[in-house]
Order: structure tokens, then C-alpha cells, then sequence
């Protein structure tokens, strides 16, 4: 340095004097002086410098840098054997770096302390290593802050810190707690590849810019709520080992967690999504929390996996939503949820339930799956919807549907975009892809269809309307408990026929019910209730052109009828007697076992009391005139006798049969019959046909279509 020209720090001291300066030098007086180190004389400044040691404690608070000044500093801090700049504990409170702050791989062994620190140019600090507390609470960074790879062995403190250009964190390591509230990115953030391994918390922080945590590793328990993401803001692949909350969090830009991996809970509740939300691929192997969400953009969850629980209970979408080949291994809660716009839900997996009671579709919407439960009870549809799933149970009650609604079985796995099909490994494969219905109550029935369902548990009672159910496909319902059963007196038989779940619960609820009728958790709707609910159905079956499936839901309109409270005893004998005789109309076999059982009795009245002992002989009488003329005769018959001796003979047999049979088409036999005879055929001519023509009808409406 040559001796007639002062160094560049001695301009600055030169520049600074505080003779100069109104309010006073802020400079923490330099040990054994009474001047800061900016202000020191010149000997004096060389004295000071001059007795550093790598590693030795520095105290310049409020002191002013130029960057002539730093280098000379840190020059006299540099080890030897590193060559880079090793301090104790560095005390720079309230200082102020006019020009860039070059602090590149410099190692602070302990507590690096710039509180309220103002740095007009760049500030360098990449790879450098604070081994004591850093503290950086209130400092202004004006133009770019660069802390690429930097390692922080103890906590680091940016609270309320001001990044008005970029702040470049990438690579860099926090061993301790990380905290960086209320601070303020006017510029870029970059925090690539950084790695958390202690707390971290941004609560309140304001990031204006874009913000980049790509493949960042957040091993404790990262804090992002109340945050706004003015900006663009990218987790991609980054993975949070602790809880991750982002509650009341604002993302302003499109918002970026593709390929990022929770492995505890991940807390949204209440952020709001103003531009596109991205988690695709993305995975949750603890809760994941989306309570009161908000969505203003697209929200894509495709290929995302939901290890636990998947709570988005008052989210609102809306713009598109996107769950293709989402997984749910638990359950996933949309319960009060808004879909706006969107048009598509699924094809997804989840293995326990999907819970959208109280959601609200906006728009057309196809919703499609493979899960065990589907729970949608008040879920309101304000357009037409499709929904196709498969192994799914389905709980409808009090849903509401403005316009058509179709629920189907799908019978094949899905297939995706790209021509896969979507991966049900998480659903057993034992269990029955078939769809079952829990419950229809309080649905309006008028624009729903139900296509290829599984039937036998659902709950129809209460429902609107259902008349005009449209029934596609294979539609089963439960049926009645086959054959004769012996444990009351007398012995019953019921046989084959389509029946309501709430049937079984009400037979199964009656004293002495037979083995076989399903009981109810609940209290069993009674026959007063079922039976409009079977003429209902019935009414849908007759439209629908299936006549078997209307005659069976006849039978069981009229079962509850006999049954119900509110009939007199007259009408309950009248139906009883239609029952007992040929199962009101519908049961062929038992008409026509009576039918047998009265010509059978007939035969053997008429062999026993009807027929005449002997066939009975004309007698002609008359008056011969005298002398001739014309004779007049008067021909009689004898009375028929009762019979006497063997009436069982098979003379007898073949007359009373041909009797019988004559009055069951209604037809007169010419024979000769007692008194007691002629009453038992006017009987038989009566009944029996009767008989014969249910026996027909009952043909009739089991074979008609």
C-alpha cells in the first residue's frame, strides 16, 4: 500500500466523522478507544487489526462497513491453514454493509448476532458455518441475501427480516431450529435442496415474489401458517419427516407439492388457493387436513397417495378438481364441501369410506371409483351427475337431486387416460365388487336410476316419489327365507319372492319369528309404512315392463296391508282368505292345491251322500178311450234314493267324478244327484272355478312380460 495515499477504510472513516454528522456516530467504541472501528484513527484502526487471531470475539454494533473496511476485518480474522475467516462471537447490531458484505465460507464459532442489521448491497454468506446462534431478527437485506450451502449448527434466527431482493437459501443446512417469522421476501426465495433438521417456522412471513422449496428436507416440525405466497411457490419433492402446517396460509400463485411427501400430518385448514393447487403424486402417510380449504383454482390430486385420514370437511372447489387415481387407504371426509365447477371426480381408490354427506355439486359431475363405503346422505346435486363404483356400499339418505342422477356398478376396473387400469391393490381381493345400497330415505326419487345395484339392505321407507325410480340392469333384492319352518304352530312356509330389507326387520322383530329374517341395529318400520312403499316399487316394476318383479312387490304390498293397524277385521279376514287361497293371485301351486283338495272332497261327498242308490225308471200311464181314439200317456220318474250298502265303489267313483269335473268348467253333469247331492255340486260349480281361475292368473302374472 503505498504511504502517500490513504487506504479505501480511511476515506470512509474520513467520510463518517462524527464532527460531520448531527445525531452522532451509533458505532460501538472499538476496546480501549473512543471511537468505533469505522471512525478509529488510522494507527490506531492498523493497532486493533493488527492484534486479531482467527477465532478471537468481535463486538461492531451499529457500526458502518464499507467493503475496504470488512475485507480488512475478516483479513485479520482468516485462519492460516483454511484460509477463510474464522470469528468468535460476532456481534454486528444494527450495523450497516454500504457495499456487499463478502462473508463467503467464513465460520462463526459463536453466536453470529446481526439484529436489526442493515445491508444495502449483496450479502455474501454462502458456505458459511455458524456454530453459535445466528441471529438475524429485523435485518434488512436490500438488495440480493445468499446463504447457498450454508450450515447452521444451533438455531437461526431471521424473525421480522426484510429480503427486498433475492434471498438464496439453497443447499443450505439449519442443525438447529429455523425460524423466520413475519419476515418479508419482496424478491425471490430460494430454498432448494435445503435441509431443516430442527424446528422451522414462517408463520406470518410474506414471500412477494416466488418462493422455491424443491426437494427441501424438513426433518422437525415446519410452521407455514398465516404465511402469503404472493408469488409462485414450489415444494416439488420435498419431503416433511414432522408435522407440516399450513394453516390460514395464503398462495396467491400457483402452488406446487407435486411429488412431496408428508410422513405425519399436513395441516391446510383454512389456506386459500388462489391459482392452481398441484399435489400430484403427491404423498400423505399421516392426516391430511383440508378443513374450510379454499380452492379458487384447479385443486390436481392425481396419483396422490392418503395413507391416514384425507379431512377436507367445508373445503370449497371452484375450478376444476382432479382425483384420478388418487389413494385412500383410510377414509376421506368432503363432508359440507362445495364443488363449484367440477366436472370430474375420480377414478380413485379408497379403501374405507368416502363421506361427502352435506356436499354440494355445482355442476355436471361424474364421480367414479372402486371404495368400500360411499356416504352422501344430504348431499345436494344442483345438475345432472353419473356415479359408477364398484365394491362400494352406498348411503344415499336425504340426499337431494334437481336433476337426473344415475348410480351404477361398474363391472370392470377402471380404465385411465393412458390406457391402465386403475390399481386396486388396496381393496381385498376377496372382496365383492358389487355395489350395495344402504339407504334411499328422504330421497326424491323422480330423476334418479339405479343400474345393476345390489338391493338387499336398502332402506326405502320415507322415500319420494319412488315410482318413478328407473331400475337398469340386474337390480337384486333381498328374499324371503325359503321353505317349511317348524319353530311356531302351525308351521309356516314362505316362498321364493323379492322382499325389503325393512320386511325382514319387521318380521324379525315379531314374537316367535322364524330363522332367516335379517334383524334390524334400529327400530323396524311397520307394515303401515311398507306398504305404499311396495306399491310404489311396484308401480316402477310395471313401468319398467318387468311383471315378475311387479307381482313379487304385489304380494308385498298386500302382506303389509293384512298386517297393518289401520284396516278393519273384515277386510283383514277378506285379505286372509285371498292369501290362504292362492297367495293373493300369484301363487299357482296353493290355488291349485285347493282346487284339488275341493274335487277331491267333492268326489267323496258325492260318492258318500249324492249319488242315487239305483239310476231311477220311467213309468208311462195313460187312459185307453172306449171304442178307440187317441191315447194320452203320462210318463214319471221315481225319486232318486239315497244311497245304502257300498257307496265307495268305482261306479260310484266314475260318476262322482265326472261331476266334479263338469263343475269346475262350470258345467252341469246330467246326473242324477239326492237333494244333498244337488248341493254339494251347486257348491263345487261355485267354487271351483273360482279356484281354477286363480290358479290361471297366477300363471299368468308370474310368466307375462
Amino acid at each position: 500500500m503505498s504511504t502517500s495515499e490513504p487506504p479505501d477504510w480511511a476515506h470512509c472513516a474520513q467520510d463518517a466523522d462524527p464532527a460531520a454528522d448531527p445525531v452522532g456516530c451509533r458505532g460501538i467504541h472499538v476496546p480501549g478507544h473512543t471511537a468505533c472501528l469505522a471512525h478509529l484513527a488510522d494507527a490506531d484502526r492498523d493497532a486493533y487489526l493488527a492484534g486479531l487471531t482467527p477465532g478471537a470475539s468481535i463486538d461492531h454494533r451499529g457500526t458502518t462497513f464499507t467493503e475496504p473496511l470488512l475485507t480488512a476485518l475478516l483479513d485479520a480474522l482468516r485462519a492460516p491453514a483454511s484460509g477463510h475467516p474464522h470469528l468468535g462471537a460476532a456481534r454486528f447490531e444494527s450495523a450497516t454493509f454500504q457495499d456487499v458484505a463478502r462473508f463467503e465460507s467464513t465460520t462463526f464459532q459463536g453466536a453470529a448476532l446481526f439484529e436489526s442489521t442493515t445491508f444495502e448491497r449483496d450479502a455474501w454468506f454462502e458456505s458459511a458455518t455458524f456454530q453459535g446462534a445466528a441471529r438475524f431478527e429485523s435485518a434488512t437485506f436490500q438488495d440480493d441475501a445468499r446463504f447457498e450451502s450454508a450450515t447452521f449448527e444451533r438455531d437461526a434466527w431471521f424473525e421480522s427480516a426484510t429480503f427486498q431482493g433475492a434471498a438464496r437459501f439453497e443447499s443450505a443446512t439449519f442443525q438447529g431450529d429455523a425460524w423466520f417469522v413475519s419476515a418479508t421476501f419482496q424478491g425471490d426465495a430460494w430454498f432448494e435442496s435445503a435441509t431443516f433438521q430442527g424446528a422451522t417456522g414462517f408463520e406470518s412471513a410474506t414471500f412477494e415474489g416466488n418462493a422455491e422449496f424443491v426437494s427441501a428436507t424438513f426433518q422437525d416440525a415446519v410452521w407455514f401458517e398465516s404465511v402469503t405466497f404472493q408469488g409462485y411457490i414450489g415444494f416439488g419433492s420435498a419431503t416433511f419427516q414432522d408435522a407440516a402446517r399450513f394453516g390460514a396460509a395464503t398462495f396467491q400463485g400457483d402452488a406446487w407439492f407435486e411429488s412431496a411427501t408428508f410422513e405425519r400430518d399436513a395441516w391446510f385448514e383454512s389456506a386459500t388457493f388462489q391459482d392452481a393447487a398441484r399435489f400430484r403424486s403427491a404423498t400423505f402417510e399421516g392426516a391430511a387436513r383440508f378443513r374450510s380449504a379454499t380452492f379458487q383454482g384447479a385443486a390436481w390430486f392425481e396419483s396422490a397417495t392418503f395413507q391416514g385420514a384425507a379431512r377436507f370437511e367445508s373445503a370449497t372447489f371452484e375450478g376444476a378438481t382432479g382425483f384420478r387415481s388418487a389413494t385412500f387407504e383410510g377414509d376421506a371426509w368432503f363432508r359440507s364441501a362445495t364443488f363449484v365447477e367440477a366436472d370430474e371426480f375420480g377414478p380413485l381408490v379408497c379403501a374405507g369410506r368416502l363421506v361427502l354427506s352435506g356436499a354440494r355439486f355445482g355442476g355436471p359431475v361424474t364421480l367414479s371409483g372402486a371404495m368400500r363405503r360411499l356416504e352422501c346422505r344430504r348431499t345436494r346435486w344442483s345438475s345432472t351427475a353419473e356415479i359408477r363404483l364398484r365394491y362400494a356400499t352406498v348411503d344415499f339418505a336425504h340426499a337431494v337431486f334437481e336433476y337426473p342422477l344415475t348410480i351404477a356398478a361398474e363391472p370392470d376396473p377402471f380404465m385411465l387416460t393412458d390406457g391402465q387400469p386403475l390399481a386396486e391393490d388396496s381393496l381385498p381381493s376377496a372382496y365383492d365388487p358389487g355395489v350395495r345400497v344402504a339407504s334411499l330415505r328422504g330421497v326424491d326419487a323422480a330423476h334418479l336410476v339405479l343400474a345393476d345395484l345390489d338391493l338387499w339392505e336398502c332402506l326405502f321407507t320415507g322415500t319420494v316419489h319412488l315410482d318413478q325410480l328407473r331400475l337398469e340392469g340386474a337390480c337384486t333384492f333381498n328374499t324371503a327365507p325359503t321353505g317349511m319352518h317348524w319353530r311356531r304352530w302351525p308351521p309356516v312356509r314362505f316362498t321364493e319372492r323379492r322382499v325389503l330389507a325393512e320386511e325382514h326387520h319387521w318380521r324379525a322383530s315379531r314374537p316367535g319369528a322364524v330363522q332367516g329374517w335379517v334383524p334390524s341395529t334400529g327400530r323396524a318400520a311397520g307394515p303401515l309404512q311398507l306398504a305404499p312403499v311396495y306399491r310404489a316399487l311396484r308401480k316402477a316394476f310395471e313401468d319398467g315392463k318387468h311383471e315378475p318383479g311387479a307381482a313379487d312387490f304385489y304380494y308385498g304390498e298386500m302382506e303389509m296391508r293384512r298386517h297393518a293397524d289401520d284396516i278393519p277385521h273384515s277386510e283383514r279376514g277378506l285379505l286372509t282368505a285371498y292369501w290362504a287361497l292362492s297367495g293373493y293371485g300369484l301363487r299357482a301351486s296353493r290355488a291349485l292345491a285347493w282346487l284339488g283338495t275341493a274335487m277331491l272332497l267333492t268326489i267323496v261327498l258325492l260318492m258318500a251322500f249324492g249319488l242315487a242308490q239305483d239310476d231311477p225308471k220311467q213309468t208311462a200311464t195313460g187312459t185307453v178311450p172306449a171304442g178307440g181314439g187317441r191315447v194320452t200317456f203320462e210318463i214319471d220318474k221315481d225319486d232318486p234314493q239315497n244311497p245304502s250298502g257300498n257307496r265307495f265303489t268305482g261306479e260310484r267313483f266314475e260318476k262322482a267324478l265326472n261331476v266334479t269335473l263338469n263343475s269346475v268348467v262350470f258345467r252341469s253333469s246330467g246326473q242324477d244327484l239326492t237333494t244333498a247331492g244337488t248341493y254339494i255340486e251347486m257348491t263345487s260349480r261355485l267354487t271351483e272355478p273360482v279356484l281354477l281361475g286363480l290358479a290361471v292368473l297366477a300363471i299368468r302374472n308370474r310368466v307375462k312380460r
